[in-house]
This record gives C-alpha cells, sequence and structure tokens, in this order.
C-alpha cells in the first residue's frame, strides 16, 4: 500500500497567525517538506472571504504561489471550507476559488473540510473540480460520536460522487485508536476508495491514532512540523517521518526539517503554545471544541479557574461548536440564580466600605491603610482570601466563583472572617469543605448588561468578585467605597478594557455609590492618595 504523507503546517498553523508566513520561511518549509519525503503539502486555504487582515495562505492564490519556488516532487494543495460552497451559485463560486485549470495552477489536489450537515450539498463540487483536473478530498469533521449507520450513510453519499479520497478528522482529539478502528471499518463497509486521517493531540494520542489507522488500511494520513495546529495541534510531522521510515526501511533526510524546526517553529510554538495540555486533554475527553481552550489561553481575562469552569460548564451545555458567543456566556453564566438570605445592611448601612483588591498597591501602602482603618473605622471587606494588611483589620470577605471557591475553601475554613458568598450556587463539595464557616448567603445571577441591586440578592453583567463586591456594598446601603489594590493591568490587556467598562456599567447606575481610589490605579474612577485622608 502505498502511503500519502501530507503536510498542513501552513494551513492549520494559520489559525495562530493569521496565514501570515513570510515568502522566506515558506520557502525553507517546502524545500525541508521535499527533503523529507513528504508528498504533498496543503499550503493554506483557498477563500473569498475577506474580513480583517489575513496572510498569503488564507487565500493562496495561484498568483501567489507562482512566485514560490515549488519543488517539482511536490504536489500543493489547498483547503476550501464547505461552508464557502453550499447554497446557491455552486459553479459560479467555484470559478471564483479556481479560475485557472488545474494544468496551469501551481494546486492540484483540493480539500473541501465539512461538517456533516454539509456534507451532501459539499460533494457535488466534485465533477466540476475534477473536469478542471483537480484530485479532490473531502474531510468530514465530527465524526466522532457519530453513530454506525450515520457514519456509513455519510460513506455512502462519498461513494455517489467518487472524490479522490475521503478523510475523517478527529475534531475534537478524544479518540481512542480503537475508536479509530471501528470508523475505519464503518466507512469501509460503504467506501471502496482511498481513505485518509486528520488526527488532533488532545490526549497525546495524535500519532499513536495516526498509526493505528495506517494499520487498518488507511493511505493518507496529515500531520503538521511541531504539530502545529488550532488548539493542541496534530500529529508531528517529524514523528511520523521517523515511524513511516521504520516501517518501510526507506531513509529520510530531516536535517533542514530538524533546522527549520530549530529556528523557527520553536520559537514560534513558544510564542503561540500549540501543543497539549490539561485543558486541552480535558477539551477531547468531554468532547468539547478545542478552539474554546485556544481563545481562553490566549486572552489574560482567563485564569485557571476561569478556564476550568468554562470546561465544566460546556462538559454538561455541549460545545462542540464553537463561537465566541458561546465562550463569553459560558464564562459568565457559570451561576444559577440564588436568592440568598442574609441582607448587607445588616452589615454595612449607611458605612463606608474599604474594598482590598489583589494588585500590589494595597501592600505597598498597607501602614497608612492601617493607620485610616484604625482611625476612621470602615467596614474592610476583602476579595477571595488575600491579605495585603493585617488580617486582623479585615471584617468580612467576599467570593462567589465557584471554581476560585473550590480551589481556596481549606484556606477559607481557617481564615477567621466570615465569607459573603452566594450559597445556594456552591457545590456540594465546596459547602462540605466550608462545614463550620459563618457564610453570609447573599444571592446572585450573571445577566451580560445588567445590574440589579435587591436586599438579599444581585444581578451583575459578569462573575468577577469586583462586581459581587460593588453589588453587596450597594445593596447594603453604604455609604461609598474606598478601592485599595486595584492598580489595573497594562494598556493592551484585555482585563483592563473589561474592568473599565464593569466600572463604567457600574458608575452609571442610578443607584451606585460614591467609587474612590485610595491606592494608584489605572482605572477611571476619582482617585485620592490615602495619605491625606
Amino acid at each position: 500500500m502505498t502511503v500519502i504523507k501530507l503536510d498542513c503546517t501552513l494551513r492549520d498553523g494559520g489559525y495562530y497567525n493569521s496565514w501570515n508566513f513570510g515568502a522566506d520561511l515558506a520557502q525553507r518549509y517546502l524545500d525541508a517538506m521535499d527533503a523529507a519525503g513528504i508528498d504533498v503539502v496543503e499550503i493554506g486555504l483557498r477563500s473569498l472571504k475577506n474580513e480583517g487582515f489575513k496572510g498569503a495562505f488564507a487565500f493562496s492564490r495561484d498568483e501567489y504561489l507562482a512566485g514560490l519556488n515549488l519543488p517539482e516532487g511536490l504536489d500543493i494543495g489547498v483547503m476550501v471550507n464547505a461552508s464557502e460552497l453550499v447554497g446557491e451559485n455552486l459553479e459560479a463560486r467555484l470559478q471564483a476559488l479556481f479560475p485557472q485549470q488545474a494544468s496551469v495552477s501551481p494546486v492540484s489536489l483540493v480539500r473541501v473540510a465539512c461538517h456533516v450537515h454539509e456534507f451532501a450539498e459539499a460533494l457535488q463540487a466534485t465533477p466540476w473540480l475534477k473536469a478542471r483536473g483537480y484530485r479532490v478530498g473531502f474531510n468530514l469533521m465530527q465524526v466522532a460520536d457519530r453513530s454506525q449507520e450515520e457514519i456509513r450513510n455519510l460513506a455512502r453519499e462519498a461513494e455517489n460522487w467518487q472524490p479522490d479520497v475521503l478523510y475523517f478528522a478527529d475534531s475534537m482529539g478524544g479518540m481512542t485508536p480503537e475508536q479509530t478502528g471501528t470508523i475505519i471499518d464503518w466507512i469501509r463497509q460503504e467506501w471502496t476508495g482511498p481513505l485518509g486521517i486528520h488526527t488532533h493531540d488532545n490526549l497525546g494520542r495524535a500519532l499513536q491514532n495516526t498509526l493505528a489507522a495506517l494499520d487498518k488500511g488507511v493511505s493518507w494520513v496529515d500531520s503538521t512540523v511541531t504539530g502545529m495546529g488550532r488548539g493542541p495541534g496534530n500529529a508531528r510531522t517529524e514523528e511520523l517521518i521517523i515511524e513511516l521510515s521504520e516501517r518501510t526501511g526507506r531513509p529520510c533526510n530531516l536535517i533542514p526539517l530538524m533546522s527549520l524546526i530549530r529556528t523557527d517553529f520553536r520559537p514560534m510554538q513558544q510564542q503561540f503554545g500549540w501543543g497539549t495540555n490539561p485543558y486541552y486533554f480535558l477539551a477531547g475527553k468531554y468532547g468539547i471544541h478545542p478552539s474554546f481552550i485556544q481563545e481562553m489561553l490566549a486572552d489574560s481575562r482567563y485564569v485557571e479557574e476561569d478556564l476550568l469552569a468554562v470546561i465544566e460548564h460546556l462538559r454538561h451545555e455541549g460545545g462542540k461548536k464553537f463561537s465566541r458567543d458561546a465562550l463569553d456566556s459560558a464564562r459568565h453564566g457559570l451561576h444559577r440564580e440564588t436568592h440568598g438570605c442574609w441582607a448587607p445592611s445588616e452589615l454595612l448601612q449607611g458605612k463606608e466600605v474599604l474594598l482590598l483588591g489583589s494588585g500590589p498597591g494595597a501592600r505597598e501602602h498597607r501602614l497608612a491603610l492601617e493607620q485610616y482603618i484604625t482611625r476612621e473605622a470602615p467596614v474592610v471587606v476583602a476579595l477571595n482570601t488575600q491579605t495585603a494588611i493585617n488580617p486582623s483589620m479585615i471584617d468580612v470577605r467576599v467570593a462567589c466563583h465557584p471554581v476560585r471557591l473550590l480551589a481556596d475553601a481549606e484556606v477559607h475554613a481557617e481564615l477567621p472572617q466570615p465569607l459573603i458568598t452566594p450559597v445556594g450556587a456552591l457545590s456540594e463539595d465546596v459547602r462540605a469543605r466550608l462545614d463550620g464557616k459563618q457564610l453570609l448567603d447573599f444571592g446572585m445571577q450573571v445577566v451580560r448588561g445588567n445590574f440589579s441591586f435587591e436586599t438579599t440578592q444581585c444581578t451583575q453583567p459578569t462573575s468577577l468578585v469586583i462586581a459581587y463586591a460593588l453589588s453587596v456594598a450597594t445593596s447594603g446601603n453604604a455609604s461609598r467605597i474606598l478601592m485599595a489594590g486595584f492598580d489595573g493591568f497594562g494598556a493592551d490587556d484585555p482585563r483592563t478594557a473589561e474592568m473599565h467598562s464593569l466600572l463604567a456599567m457600574y458608575q452609571q447606575h442610578p443607584q451606585a455609590l460614591p467609587l474612590l481610589a485610595v491606592t494608584p490605579t489605572r482605572y477611571s474612577v476619582p482617585v485620592r492618595s490615602i495619605y491625606g485622608m
């Protein structure tokens, strides 16, 4: 059996750098692929969509590719998303995407990436492309959880249209070698042509599943240099080549590839961070689209507890299809509505509240803060477990994030202050760990774009603990809120924009209390020095 080795680094890896690979890197990459014995390079996407800046390999136009020195022994492919083909005017779309015959185009292979619901209609592009001399492949995505009957029906559709190769992708990265073999058996009951596989490395099984597929007769295999690809990445080209070389007994020249990895791809990996980790592992295990993890890891607003909480939310609510709206809803929709039974007015009515954040300003100006507390006796409210000042001066703590509470439960249990928290939102595990702790049950729900303050509960726009603390003080009819340790982040940090938006929304609310930062801050709130108060 002849095995076709297809490397799709510049296409799949482009999800990290918007397909903006320089021509020099592309040339050295092509030369390395040729030396290593790769048969096909899927050099990028072919697309008509042009929103925001993307590099050359998001379009992979013939004119640009012709400017590269394409090795004679290397076939060039491009991928088209089926979403650009389905609908009316299929032939017009194809003509716009592929204006030249394959005989004069640098491209010889066209692969179409299809969700299951797009597959039957997208297959209709096959005769048009083949008539113009292109080899045609179809990549079926997210088939791991489909039934035998569904997969057989899909394979039967492909058999009717006869593309040159039918691929299936382990889109969520959760397959085992056994599952891989089962899906191959089901496809083979209806599909007689060449079969390919594209694996993801969530569980560290990308290479293992690829080799298992080869043992079952798959003849097209995908890989990328260092595994570069969306989410946790793919089977690594350098490892797959070594395995295939051992199987065939044919030596391979890895020197140009290993040099390229050292000079270019390892630094890019350090910058962009592809490759599996515990978060991708959980996503693969629970069938969550890896783009959720990739987006969160690239966004500094998502700390460890956010990542784990979103994964747990998507595990139960479903996360097979990525969207940024779904991600945002998952992050802030972590709590069911709770009504609470404790009124903050019992503690805060008419009093000044000093909120202690986790920024370095609170610790740096600790002495002045402690002197102010001794002199003016505000109600000191600390966020989560931080203790920037003398712990005996802290009156109460607030915490509302379910995963953060799970991580901090033992610490909270040892701290002497009462804990204000939405008790109804806590898991049984957290409640058990806080057994014996004085909990002040102030309910909450998260509704985007909404602040409201009631006697024993609140509605707030995010799950951030600062939003909860502001709600507690406002519902408690405090006189004003002093803020210490809210230094802020860099101008380009997404957390800065999020906090600016939150504080602006709060200050515009008719029930908002006066805010006053008393240590240095980058946020848009009035500032006075604690030293002059």
